[in-house]
């Protein structure tokens, strides 16, 4: 996700600074800068060199288990506090702070059932293992700033599963299978709800909402980001219940190929919405 959103932004007009611990920042990046924002005096160093109209902060560990539970709360809260930190301390105008679907609490090992479906951002949030926790905390981090009547406007979103451009040509995903292999075995896509975003919808997303951001009513909103579709070959109302039992009265309402997230609020306020489907990019 965070290649295209540094391509999108730059292509958009805006000077983007690649701020990041490890190499590979896109070209795009008027500038890269290696820092360890986990670092406090190295947050607001960063800030104080670059002065910049807006934070995107998208660093973080970003898949459950990939580390141990102790390293994975430590790191994204501590980057999500540094971050919301040093932004209101040199008085950033716009700061948008990246969480995750997972704060949903799907797929808990004890079980789960949604209140209704599609989930959107009024839905409670249950999560269950230490990564959504971490992902759950900076989402609060950011409210409890945008809440102390800062100057800075805030908000957090959540990307739903991020394809990349090269994933649909066949590259492996995030957990390791292809496009067409979650297409083919529902079981695999079936863990995160079947959502998905791609990566230049995020990036598009993100442009929207630095755009959109003062003129929202409250500062600090969340939001979802995620495809109009599910990234599935059967209605959600038929695939759910198969290997969610408890969802069968929920996902009734999901007809044809809707989604079990609503980005409905991404749109009503920012005027996004995705404009990739895997129907049309999938190679």
């Amino acid at each position: 996700m965070g290649r295209s959103v540094v391509t999108t932004l730059a292509a958009a007009g805006h000077e983007v600074i690649g701020v990041d611990s490890a190499p590979g920042t896109p070209r795009a990046a008027a500038a890269t800068l290696p820092a360890d924002l986990t670092d406090l005096g190295e947050a607001h160093s960063v800030l104080t060199r670059f002065r910049p109209d807006a934070v995107v902060h998208l660093a973080a560990i970003a898949v459950p288990f990939g580390r141990t539970d102790a390293t994975t709360f430590r790191v994204n809260t501590q980057l999500a506090f540094n971050m919301c930190a040093a932004s209101v301390a040199l008085e950033v105008p716009k700061l948008v702070v990246a969480s995750s679907p997972t704060v949903m609490g799907y797929g808990a090992p004890g079980g789960w059932v949604p209140d209704y479906l599609p989930l959107d951002e009024e839905h409670p949030t249950r999560p269950w293992n230490v990564y959504s926790l971490s992902k759950l905390v900076a989402e609060q981090t950011m409210g409890s700033y945008a809440r102390s009547g800062t100057g800075t406007r805030m908000a957090a979103f959540r990307p739903c599963f991020v394809v990349a451009p090269e994933e649909w040509e066949g590259a492996p995903t995030q957990s390791g299978h292809t496009l067409r292999e979650r297409l083919d075995e529902p079981a695999i896509g079936s863990v995160s709800l079947f959502n998905y975003l791609d990566a230049r919808d995020a990036g598009a997303f993100v442009d929207a909402l630095l755009t959109g951001l003062p003129r929202l009513e409250r500062n600090g909103e969340v939001f979802f980001a995620g495809a109009g579709d599910a990234l599935a070959r059967e209605p959600l109302a038929e695939l759910l219940p198969r290997f969610l039992p408890e969802t069968k009265e929920p996902a009734e309402v999901l007809t044809g190929t809707a989604a079990a997230f609503s980005a409905a609020k991404a749109e009503r306020l920012l005027g996004w919405t995705a404009q990739r489907s895997w129907r049309t990019e999938l190679a």
